[in-house]
């Protein structure tokens, strides 16, 4: 009997080492499990922040080769077209002509004849807008912060149409001194009816005679 119960109290006692066991394996099984996970989630973390900050750096990288590309251009540009001062209430044709020639945008030049003088001859890439509806059709079509030259048929007639822009609101109108005689004078390109049968001078064809001619008019007076 006493031999039945020495054999029942091992077997007991290996059944509950054999639990302990396993629980103790179960536990570390779990805890190498976590550890494996937050060591994963910590190294995707890690990949996430390198990635992002290479991206940041690659992007700032682009950005400042942007900016010293639109530098260099803007130095190139700069020392080869002269940057334009404030328009003037009032210009001379030599102004004007400069600006053409240099090719600078971002101004409009009107004319405020009525519309057979224009069509007869007027400034190259002049708009015609006759004086007594200046007004309701350049307000529509021109913004008010361009820079426009105007002229008409006299000094006149040339002020009043760049005092009625003025009052219209349009910030920056200048009245070309002399119209379209005085630019003829200098050279200026026209177009029109008349002037297509002029014959075109050399400096229609040449830039060196070009810049020749423009330095030349430049000691005009018109």
């Amino acid at each position: 009997m006493e031999s039945e119960n020495n054999i029942e109290s091992a077997a007991k006692d290996a059944a509950d080492s054999a639990k302990n066991t396993a629980e103790s394996a179960k536990d570390t099984a779990q805890s190498a499990a976590k550890n494996v996970a937050s060591s994963a989630k910590d190294v995707a973390e890690s990949a996430k922040n390198t990635a992002e900050s290479a991206g940041k750096n690659v992007a700032d990288a682009a950005n400042k080769v942007g900016q010293a590309g639109k530098k260099a251009v803007n130095n190139v540009v700069g020392d080869v077209i002269p940057s334009q001062p404030p328009i003037d209430p009032q210009s001379d044709v030599h102004v004007l002509k400069s600006r053409l020639e240099w090719g600078e945008p971002a101004f409009t030049i009107l004319d405020v004849r009525d519309r057979m003088t224009y069509n007869d001859g007027h400034i190259m890439g002049s708009m015609p807008m006759p004086i007594d509806e200046l007004v309701d059709r350049a307000t529509p079509s021109l913004a008010k912060s361009r820079d426009i030259y105007v002229y008409g048929a006299n000094d006149e007639e040339t002020n009043q149409a760049a005092q009625a822009l003025r009052s219209a609101g349009f910030e920056h109108v200048s009245a070309l001194k002399g119209g379209l005689a005085a630019w003829k004078a200098v050279g200026g390109p026209t177009e029109g009816i008349v002037e297509s049968k002029t014959p075109a001078g050399a400096d229609d064809y040449n830039v060196v005679d070009r810049l020749k001619n423009h330095a030349e008019t430049q000691n005009k007076n018109v």
